[in-house]
């Protein structure tokens, strides 16, 4: 993967709240997150906790950073000539490249105009429209701001912890949530929590499961339209994207799923808890979106398409 170094970075779409202090409590009083369900959702699973020792998952927020952050100093680290040799910058470019994918997909392929969401680089904790969340949550998308959370930290994570160090792994988990915003602009996300209403919690989860694999598809929708992207100055953002690093998606894709965790947290596999699918579905869908490039091949919820425990 080579990114153009004459790409501007359009530090605009994000929203830096690292370092900010105080912001308003509450959001979900400490209790379990449920990743995936109850408004966020996100890359990662509440069996993490057992994982890795209670990084993700639990919220002990009580307070966090909040407003739409101070993007000064980003600005300026994002315009000096190392800048794609820095995390935050290189980031946002992602960011860049996903919303300049879908700006043209969405309209293209579901008839809607496509609402920019900005990403919010936030350290610690944060409030968001859908609670106070901190780093332990992971990286995840609110529908009632319409924004994309992460801290940066994360990636370090993700590779010493869960097996899955190459870089393409971090516009993969951007992209992933991109696609859950996708979801809440043309409605999926609504009706699959309207679904959920009544639902046994077998049935609950396994909606879940279809939403996030979903998600991972448009993620790899996304990775193969992203050597067509472009930065607000007409360059295109990626030189190159090479099989290797689609590998790297799909790897890290198996590295996050339900059942793979389950084992890693010295448990035994059930289906019934499954959240977010098994590593050879997740690994399924992104590859089904990468091969075919549409959205169109991304429907979860048809029949058939995702079983439980499948």
């Amino acid at each position: 993967m080579e990114l153009n170094e004459n790409a501007d970075i359009d530090t605009s779409q994000i929203e830096d709240q690292r370092g900010s202090g105080g912001g308003g409590g509450g959001g979900f009083g400490g209790l379990p997150i449920p990743i995936g369900g109850g408004g966020i959702v996100g890359i990662v699973i509440f069996l993490l906790v057992a994982v890795v020792g209670g990084y993700f998952g639990i919220n002990k927020a009580t307070s966090g950073t909040s407003g739409t952050g101070d993007n000064t100093s980003l600005k300026q680290k994002c315009s000096q000539s190392d800048r794609l040799k820095q995390l935050d910058c290189r980031n946002a470019l992602y960011v860049n490249s996903i919303q300049s994918f879908w700006a043209q997909a969405e309209p293209k392929y579901f008839n809607k105009s496509y609402q920019k969401a900005p990403t919010d680089f936030f350290s610690d904790r944060v409030t968001t429209g859908c609670g106070a969340a901190d780093s332990g949550t992971g990286p995840f998308y609110c529908p009632a701001d319409k924004k994309v959370y992460i801290d940066l930290t994360f990636y370090k994570l993700l590779a010493d912890q869960l097996g899955a160090p190459g870089e393409f792994a971090q516009p993969y988990v951007l992209a992933h949530e991109y696609g859950h915003h996708i979801q809440d602009l043309v409605g999926t996300e609504a009706k699959m929590r309207q679904l959920q209403q009544g639902a046994s919690n077998g049935q609950k989860n396994l909606l879940s499961v279809k939403l996030e694999l979903q998600a991972d598809c448009y993620a790899g929708v996304w990775a193969k339209g992203a050597t067509g992207t472009t930065s607000s100055n007409g360059q295109k953002i990626f030189k190159s994207l090479t099989t290797d690093d689609v590998q790297q998606g799909i790897q890290t894709a198996g590295q996050i799923g339900d059942d793979t965790l389950q084992k890693q947290a010295g448990q035994q596999v059930n289906p019934q808890e499954f959240t977010h699918g098994t590593s050879a579905d997740r690994q399924k869908w992104f590859s089904r979106g990468y091969a075919s490039g549409t959205p169109e091949n991304c429907d979860t919820f048809a029949d058939g398409a995702v079983v439980e425990g499948d």
